[in-house]
């Protein structure tokens, strides 16, 4: 079986060394081209591209994959499959005809729930209980096409966007081995999505991640948890900011304004919301690095009475 792979952050290179240790013969890996990152800004390969080479497996970076030389390129290779995973660029219906045996996606929801870019925080923000992720085969429309296997996870209390990403970029790496034999047998069977349930996880904005201290406590702590670590909750605080990093909902109320600190402890610092208490256990100040709040207030400090936000 000859495998095309695409894909190109962090959450992709489980699937990808999962198929390589499976003995799967991936003939090529697709990423992104290299992009300009940190100070210098220098040019920075992506964990794709080197996990691939670390394999000695030939990488391709097209801009685009929209024009007749890309198809004739990916065509070369003869794939019989083509596995993609947060690759990061659209597939016409031009590539997705070449493989063979079609083009598998690893998606990190329950499909139809969350389809599109960020299913990982969307369901934390949401509240949802639980979560997944599915293999499913590439159509033209956004995470439309048939779900051929499907696997779940419970969503607890303490998870973040990284827990779940790593917990699910792991679950999707075994699926993905597990399956593609019986698939490309003619083993498996695929099922439509339902048109019920859908819904959609749009990419995120930077605007998300300010605090509205009016939000009921519980969804301030969810929304802390779904951003860590990646793009961080904050608030506003006099003529910075405060990014946080954990906290906890306590069954107190508040009559003060959302947003106001109530109590400072080395245990927690507590903030009134529009429904309850949210108390603030990990934070980072600017130019320090996030740090518990007992050494918080050892450091920078905060005084009640504050208004946050």
């Amino acid at each position: 079986m000859r495998v095309v792979f695409a894909g190109t952050p962090d959450f992709s290179v489980p699937a990808l060394t999962a198929l390589v240790e499976a003995g799967f013969n991936v003939v090529a890996a697709y990423t992104q081209p290299d992009r300009p990152a940190g100070r210098g800004r220098r040019l920075r390969p992506s964990p794709v591209k080197q996990a691939a080479q670390a394999h000695g497996i030939p990488v391709y970076q097209p801009e685009s994959l929209r024009d007749a030389d890309a198809r004739a390129t990916l065509a070369a290779l003869e794939p019989d499959v083509m596995v993609v995973v947060a690759y990061g660029l659209i597939l016409p219906r031009t590539v997705l005809d070449v493989p063979v045996h079609g083009c598998l996606n690893i998606h990190a929801s329950l499909l139809p729930r969350w389809r599109g870019a960020a299913p990982i925080q969307r369901a934390l923000l949401a509240g949802d209980t639980h979560t997944g992720v599915c293999i499913m085969r590439m159509a033209a429309g956004l995470d439309t096409g048939p779900v051929i296997e499907c696997e779940a996870t419970p969503i607890g209390a303490e998870d973040t966007g990284g827990s779940l990403h790593d917990r699910l970029a792991a679950m999707g790496a075994s699926l993905i081995a597990r399956v593609l034999p019986d698939w490309v047998a003619g083993r498996l069977p695929e099922r439509p999505q339902p048109e019920d349930g859908v819904t959609y996880a749009d990419k995120l904005e930077t605007a998300e991640t300010r605090i509205d201290w009016h939000e009921p406590a519980a969804a301030i702590e969810r929304r802390i948890r779904a951003f860590d670590p990646w793009p961080v909750a904050r608030t506003r605080r006099g003529d910075g900011e405060l990014r946080l990093w954990r906290a906890e909902v306590r069954p107190d109320r508040a009559d003060v304004p959302p947003g106001t600190v109530i109590a400072v402890a080395p245990g927690g610092v507590d903030v009134a919301t529009g429904d309850g208490v949210l108390r603030l256990l990990e934070v980072q100040a600017p130019g320090r690095r996030r740090q518990p709040v007992a050494s918080f207030l050892n450091g920078v400090g905060i005084e009640a009475g504050e208004r946050l936000g």
